[in-house]
């Protein structure tokens, strides 16, 4: 009952909550406090020194909500419940807003640009670590899924390429279980993000320039290159040695997106960006999809996002260089 119990929350989240208790844990004992029954103004009092230290309201409310999943339950809530908790909450996200960016670290069409040359082309030549990072950057950017529904990818049973290569049908691994519990997000296809781009016969240079964006012709390749020595269904295998054809971290497969942006830049000779993470990409692709005119109903259906707020709040960047509010106007003349 106990392990039913404790799999309603994602090991990733059982992770992150036993760590913050353990940082709990061992202030109370410092203060001879009981961690399980100590009161609620011990609780405020270790978050407050926590904000003190500068950190910010979302890892206080993370922290909060890994001491009310072990605390006892005081005047029957949880301490997580308690008006005070919630009050010193909103009054930490007043004296410390959280501030999103507006812009996004790094440019899309750089990274795109550097994709289409050496050393990432010609594709059929190209070494199978720059093939690698391409394939992993390109997956992210047009699925606009998290790393751990590209991660969960898998080939033979999972993998469909439509007649005359139409495109390719990609599930995750039956086994896997996305953040969001939901019959949107479980065994989710990727189908309409792997169409073919600019396929052949090419109408001119440009056309066959795009090609070497296209995420089915990249795909393709990998699984033919790896087919040889890969020792799994996971779609991502390493390359290096001692780790070729096995499956790969979540972990990894994150530093193949940053290594594919950070080289890009490099290889265009400008500074890596030093915050990109490859969870960027999603909010990159979603803004530039919602520029381009792809229904707001849409992003939100390829990203598993169950309301368009979720975008709104966290996502959404300003991509393109527009005009301001008042110069629109002014400009209608």
């Amino acid at each position: 009952m106990t392990q039913t119990l404790q799999s309603a929350r994602a090991h990733s989240t059982r992770a992150l909550y036993s760590y913050r208790w353990e940082t709990f844990k061992t202030w109370c004992i410092r203060r001879n406090e009981c961690p399980r029954s100590g009161s609620l103004t011990s609780v405020l009092e270790f978050l407050q020194e926590l904000f003190e230290q500068g950190k910010s309201p979302s890892t206080l409310k993370v922290f909060l909500a890994a001491i009310s999943a072990c605390h006892e339950r005081i005047d029957g809530k949880t301490v997580g419940a308690n008006p005070l908790s919630i009050q010193f909450l909103k009054g930490a996200q007043r004296l410390r807003p959280r501030r999103l960016p507006s812009v996004p670290a790094w440019q899309l069409n750089v990274v795109l640009q550097a994709l289409t040359r050496s050393p990432f082309e010609p594709l059929a030549d190209v070494d199978i670590k720059w093939l690698s990072l391409k394939v992993a950057f390109l997956l992210a950017v047009t699925s606009a899924k998290r790393i751990g529904g590209l991660h969960a990818l898998s080939v033979h049973a999972c993998f469909y390429v439509k007649p005359d290569g139409a495109g390719i049908v990609l599930r995750p691994n039956p086994a896997f279980v996305p953040k969001i519990l939901s019959a949107q997000n479980l065994n989710q296809v990727l189908n309409q993000a792997l169409d073919p781009f600019h396929p052949p016969p090419f109408g001119s240079e440009e056309d066959e320039t795009l090609n070497c964006l296209c995420p089915v012709r990249a795909l393709l390749c990998y699984v033919n290159r790896t087919q040889s020595f890969r020792v799994t269904d996971q779609l991502f295998v390493g390359y290096g040695a001692g780790q070729q054809g096995k499956a790969i971290s979540k972990q990894r497969l994150s530093h193949w997106v940053v290594d594919a942006i950070k080289c890009a830049y490099e290889l265009s000779g400008l500074s890596a960006p030093t915050t990109a993470v490859a969870h960027s990409t999603r909010g990159i692709a979603t803004s530039w999809a919602l520029l381009k005119g792809v229904p707001l109903h849409e992003i939100c259906q390829a990203a598993c996002w169950s309301s368009p707020s979720t975008f709104a709040r966290f996502y959404s960047l300003n991509v393109t260089s527009r005009l301001s509010f008042g110069n629109a106007v002014l400009s209608s003349n």
